[in-house]
């Protein structure tokens, strides 16, 4: 299993602690040091929808202007802007097999 995210998040802290609680093993995978590739996202978007992968509730995206905001409409668009800002990335995004778990989600969670 792979975990991917940024370490210094309050959501990844949360997910890393109900990991260890449960004794799961993982991989982690920090993006905003060691990037994310073009190819791993497309993988992920074979599996669920871009919009999925943005958070619009964080502050970078509510940094962004308005015109960069609006020109993500496809999965290009999307790629380009995850890649060049990391943290606009929903966190955690867990794979286990072939399982995409994206965000924080207890239940989802509970079943790994």
């Amino acid at each position: 299993m792979i975990i991917y995210g940024i370490k210094n998040c309050n959501t990844m802290k949360k997910a890393f602690d109900l990991l260890v609680e449960k004794g799961v093993a993982y991989e982690f995978h920090n993006y905003k040091t060691a990037s994310i590739s073009e190819e791993k996202i497309k993988a992920w978007f074979k599996l669920q929808p871009w919009e999925r992968f943005i958070n619009k509730q964080g502050l970078t995206w509510k940094k962004l202007d308005e015109s960069v905001k609006s020109s993500i409409n496809n999965e290009t668009a999307a790629i380009k802007l995850m890649q060049a800002y990391t943290s606009l990335i929903k966190r955690p995004i867990v794979e286990s097999g072939k399982k995409l778990i994206i965000g924080f989600d207890v239940e989802q969670f509970a079943k790994l």
